[in-house]
């Protein structure tokens, strides 16, 4: 089902796979062995998505063992993309809630007693390390925050079909940028520890609180240009779980959704204006350089569209007769 809605494209490879001999060259490339279990009922396929920094690999897989070595100095994550998922990781049965991680090597053995859809985001050794992977050499399952996952995953699909319809956004530098930045602030969230647990808060309150201020300072110093979680912790002289755990602890929200947020509403304030403003030009001065998506976060805050506000701020200006 999750391929059904995906063709190929210069951004997207799509490969379906009829029996298991066709499968073998890709695990033979990627040092893997798999003994299938149902032959009958074979059916893989695996979609491939590159972003600036990170690989995204999106399988349905098929009822099998699997051996595999993994050499990942980046790191990677697997999750499922649905919420049937059975599979065996070294003696303990797993479900969808769980998401798998790695940073180095490891030797692996699965067992996957039905077919199973999941994706796997392999991140470059040059990616800004973001305090995910607190052991090497060592694949670990984690419990996943239910909503975290949902969003992860949406995100996965979005960025997938992206790449199927509108290829030649991933041409483009800062597109690409985009899409993967989202990506890094859900697994962000996926992986993050619930900082309100620290009993010591007083003296953290107040550096988070001055930690929001001076993001609220370089967002309005900065209108136009993208804001990239890496970059804005290094300008700070913060670790990116510092400065995420400081914007969940204030605002009670994600860095991104907090950003985003103070921009939709900026936005709004010269929509309102009126004048001779197009939506266009108001979202582009507060950095929303993909309309369709822009749209869509503004009427999901606002309950009505971009070009609703615009209009009544145009009728509000214009003087009574």
């Amino acid at each position: 089902m999750l391929f059904d809605a995906l063709a190929p494209s210069s951004a997207l490879q799509l490969i379906g796979f009829a029996d298991v001999d066709a499968f073998r060259p890709i695990e033979t490339m990627e040092d893997a062995r798999s003994i299938p279990l149902d032959i009958p009922n074979f059916a893989a396929a695996r979609a491939v998505v590159s972003l600036p920094a990170c690989r995204i690999i999106m399988m349905r897989s098929f009822a099998r063992i699997l051996d595999t070595a993994y050499r990942m100095p980046g790191g990677m994550v697997i999750l499922s993309m649905t919420d049937d998922l059975q599979v065996n990781f070294k003696g303990l049965d797993l479900d969808a809630r769980f998401f798998v991680t790695l940073r180095g090597n490891d030797e692996c053995h699965f067992v996957e007693p039905q077919t199973n859809h999941h994706a796997m985001i392999i991140f470059s050794p040059e990616l800004k390390d973001r305090g995910w992977f607190d052991r090497a050499d060592d694949l670990r399952a984690h419990v996943a925050s239910r909503p975290a996952l949902l969003h992860t995953r949406q995100l996965l699909l979005d960025i997938l079909r992206t790449a199927s319809m509108q290829p030649l956004l991933f041409e483009t530098t800062e597109a690409a940028a985009h899409l993967q930045e989202g990506l890094l602030l859900a697994l962000d969230d996926l992986f993050r520890i619930d900082l309100m647990s620290d009993r010591s808060a007083s003296v953290q309150g107040e550096r988070s609180i001055k930690l929001v201020q001076r993001i609220d300072d370089y967002v309005a110093a900065h209108p136009t240009v993208p804001i990239y979680t890496a970059d804005l912790a290094g300008e700070f002289g913060v670790s990116i779980r510092t400065l995420g755990g400081a914007v969940s602890k204030v605002r009670g929200m994600s860095l991104h959704q907090y950003i985003r947020l103070k921009r939709l509403w900026a936005t709004r304030a010269r929509l309102l204006k009126g004048g001779g403003a197009t939506v266009a030009t108001c979202a582009r001065a507060q950095g929303f350089h993909h309309m369709g998506e822009f749209a869509a976060a503004y009427r999901a805050t606002f309950h009505e569209a971009p070009s609703d506000t615009l209009a009544r701020g145009r009728h509000s200006r214009i003087p009574s007769a």
